[in-house]
């Protein structure tokens, strides 16, 4: 996408044209015009020269993106005094001058707003020049002649005044917009060491060059992405990640631009620098989503289009109209002059790109990016997440849980470490990270793939893997394998370990859901979205996981494709959105009408998705939900306001009413109507990322006897919405309850009660 700097737009009718102008050319693909931003994105084969000629046919500008535009606010003060002497004095001639002073220091209403109407492309400036000018002249014949009539050289000034008091206001608030994005931008150093020809010198980071040697000391940021030569550091990634915990890193790790190494020193070659750096792509990707356009802005666009020319033409009408049923002259034409001045295309026009830089914003600096505005205002519409499983709902790293064995525990921990050190499955790194003792001696090593590992320990045939695998070299008692199956209904997976054709036990491993996982689907569920959870793994360790975490639908044993083709029934039925992490989730992230990769997922997940949280944790996907309800709610509540206010303005200031509206007061509703929208559009600033908040109670209870009481006691309690766990032990006679939130005592006490039991505290 390229990016060009328009001059000359002043309400949503101009960003209107410029988009017209520019998709009518052969070779554009794609193009929007962002008001807020006064810029134009294009896509497609024309060329550069191509598009500004089109610009500048509409009536428009192109500038430099480095060339700032002066706004000196002494023109506006200046005629601010003058509009003040103007209301004090009464002699019509002294009137004349000043309002003409005002005229004159204001031209560029008239000068933008007559050159865009000369061109067939009338806008805002045309409307407020119009009436300006309207009451200026009426005025002047009046006086000059020595008519009977009203004079409006006051209302001549005060148009004029009041509407750029407006859009400085105005101009001040949509800065406010570009906070977010502003700060983001800040945290980017300035200067690198760097290491040229043996000797170190600062340059800017904009003079580094992939493969330059940088240094890192204490306190400084890191100025581009790069791997460590030499050195240790703790590194605050929290810029990236949002991770508050600093990564150590030392040879061979990476570092990113804008982290910053809060202690040790390290000595680094340069991967990616100036745009190619994570930080930059971050900075490009807010950028582009904030200038681009929510399909609930369309309607708004196709009324701005027409919107001036319809304002005049209700304007002619009224001036019309009035003269026919005997209104005097003077009054008819106020009536014209006010439809002229109080309608407001920018109220239009700013409803939701405003909207869209605040949320961007406030997303990248909770971690969240939203690549465009589709997927902010999509994701707010969702009716059905889905979830991956491994390394998105759980940690993606299973540890071990259980230890069952028909021989000396340490014969099989040895057996097990002993075999699996050689391979490189994750199931076998979390034995590696479970046993502490030390290994014997292996040889003839090799990996069966999907079933398990053999090899000669000490001389002797031994296996590890699959039941299924070993059962012909050993077999277990009815015992064991009951127990196993116990564990494998509870969702995890079990490992069996035999050697010299006897049994020697197993090990249960589970991939634990993360601890966040329950408290931030539970929250999304009751925004009014269904989870569902599709994942290749078994049934039983899906189930399990499922479970845990309060996920009531469970598709398993999946391939990329039935992902997809799952995905694709839910759609008929409303918006979908697909979390995942990993390059099998890619084909269901694309499908999705929002993709949204997790963490630190793969670069492919990251690409096909709409959507980048970059911690892992689902309490993200709970924040991002929210953020783009609360945006969609807010751009409605803007087209609400921009749509009836015209609505009432138009027909008031035109006196269908009866009232009649002085057309300086016209004026200063039109520019409180775009103040309006952009306030309404700062409160999304106030947005508070919601955080997992785990908090215990614990119980007394009488009448619990035996485990079935037990289970019992823990489903009913399990059951209660805001509860993570309980646990509880009928030989202790109590319940410990882990909280997502504060629930009162009342309703747990009323829950055991109900389920036969009796609570002695609290």
């Amino acid at each position: 996408m390229q990016k060009l700097n328009i001059t000359g737009m002043s309400c949503a009718t101009c960003s209107a044209r410029v988009q017209k102008a520019v998709s009518q050319l052969k070779g554009v693909e794609k193009c929007e015009v962002n008001l807020l931003t006064n810029t134009l994105t294009y896509d497609g084969t024309a060329s550069k020269q191509e598009i500004i000629n089109a610009v500048k046919n509409a009536g428009y500008g192109v500038a430099d993106k480095n060339k700032k535009e002066s706004k000196s606010i002494y023109p506006l003060l200046l005629s601010a005094c003058f509009l003040i002497v103007l209301m004090l004095v009464k002699t019509g001639y002294l009137k004349f001058v000043l309002s003409l002073a005002a005229l004159i220091l204001n031209y560029k209403f008239f000068k933008n707003g007559f050159k865009a109407l000369f061109k067939l492309s009338a806008n805002m400036d045309t409307l407020v020049a119009l009436g300006s000018g309207m009451s200026f002249v009426y005025s002047t014949v009046t006086l000059l002649f020595r008519l009977n009539g009203e004079l409006y050289f006051d209302s001549a000034a005060m148009i004029l005044v009041l509407i750029s008091v407006g859009k400085a206001l105005e101009a001040r608030s949509k800065k406010k917009t570009t906070r977010a994005l502003s700060e983001l931008i800040s945290r980017a150093p300035d200067t690198a060491v760097v290491l040229r020809a043996g000797t170190e010198i600062t340059l800017s980071t904009s003079e580094i060059v992939k493969n330059d040697i940088f240094l890192v000391y204490s306190g400084a940021a890191v100025p581009a992405d790069g791997i460590v030569l030499e050195g240790n550091a703790s590194i605050d990634v929290s810029s990236l990640t949002g991770e508050s915990m600093p990564a150590d890193v030392s040879k061979d790790g990476k570092v990113y631009a804008s982290s910053k190494n809060l202690s040790g020193f390290i000595k680094c070659r340069a991967t990616g620098v100036g745009e190619d750096t994570a930080f930059a792509k971050i900075i490009k990707t807010v950028e582009d989503a904030s200038a681009s356009k929510a399909p609930i802005s369309r309607l708004a666009d196709k009324v701005s289009g027409i919107f001036v020319p319809i304002v005049m033409g209700i304007s002619i009408l009224t001036f019309i109209i009035h003269l026919l049923i005997k209104t005097p002259f003077s009054l008819a034409l106020s009536h014209a002059i006010c439809v002229l001045v109080i309608s407001c295309p920018c109220a239009l026009g700013l409803a939701t790109p405003v909207a869209i830089m605040v949320a961007n914003g406030v997303a990248a600096k909770n971690n969240i990016l939203f690549k465009n505005a589709t997927a902010l205002e999509n994701l707010g519409k969702v009716k059905t997440l889905f979830l991956d499983k491994t390394g998105t709902v759980t940690n993606g790293t299973p540890h071990v849980t259980d230890v069952l064995c028909e021989v000396d525990q340490n014969e099989l921990l040895i057996t097990a470490l002993s075999l699996e050190q050689k391979s490189e499955h994750p199931l076998a790194k979390a034995v590696l990270e479970y046993v502490t003792l030390a290994p014997a001696e292996v040889t003839d090593f090799k990996s069966h793939i999907g079933c398990g590992v053999s090899a000669k320990i000490d001389g002797e045939t031994a296996l590890g893997g699959k039941l299924s695998f070993i059962k012909d070299y050993a077999a277990p008692s009815q015992s064991l394998i009951q127990k196993a199956e116990a564990l494998q209904k509870s969702g995890k997976t079990v490992l069996w370990f035999c050697k010299s054709g006897k049994i020697l036990g197993a090990l249960a491993l589970l991939d634990l859901a993360k601890k966040d996982s329950r408290f931030a689907l539970s929250r999304i569920k009751k925004s009014g979205v269904d989870i569902v959870m599709l994942t290749g793994d078994n049934p039983a360790t899906a189930k399990g996981i499922a479970d845990s975490i309060g996920i009531g639908t469970v598709y398993a044993s999946l391939m990329p494709e039935d992902k997809k083709k799952i995905i694709e029934s839910y759609s008929k039925k409303g918006k979908t959105a697909m979390v995942g992490d990993g390059i099998n989730d890619a084909p269901a992230l694309v499908t999705a009408d929002v993709g949204i990769a997790i963490g630190a997922g793969t670069d492919v997940a990251v690409d096909c998705a709409d959507v980048v949280v970059t911690k892992s944790s689902l309490c993200d996907v709970l924040n991002a939900v929210i953020l783009s309800k609360k945006t969609l709610s807010n751009i409605k509540t803007n087209l609400f306001w921009a749509f009836f206010y015209n609505l009432i303005g138009i027909p008031l200031a035109a006196g269908i009413f009866g009232a009649t509206l002085p057309p300086m007061y016209g004026a200063a509703a039109m520019s409180l109507s775009s103040l309006f929208v952009v306030t309404n559009a700062l409160t999304l600033n106030l947005f508070k990322s919601i955080k997992e908040n785990i908090m215990t109670k614990t119980f007394k209870i009488e009448g619990m006897m035996c485990p079935h009481c037990e289970k019992r006691v823990k489903d009913t309690l399990e059951a209660i919405s805001g509860v993570q766990k309980a646990e509880v032990s009928h030989k202790e006679g109590t319940a410990v309850l882990t909280l997502f939130e504060n629930i009162p005592d009342a309703v747990f006490v009323s829950a055991i009660q109900n389920a036969g039991y009796t609570v002695i505290y609290p």
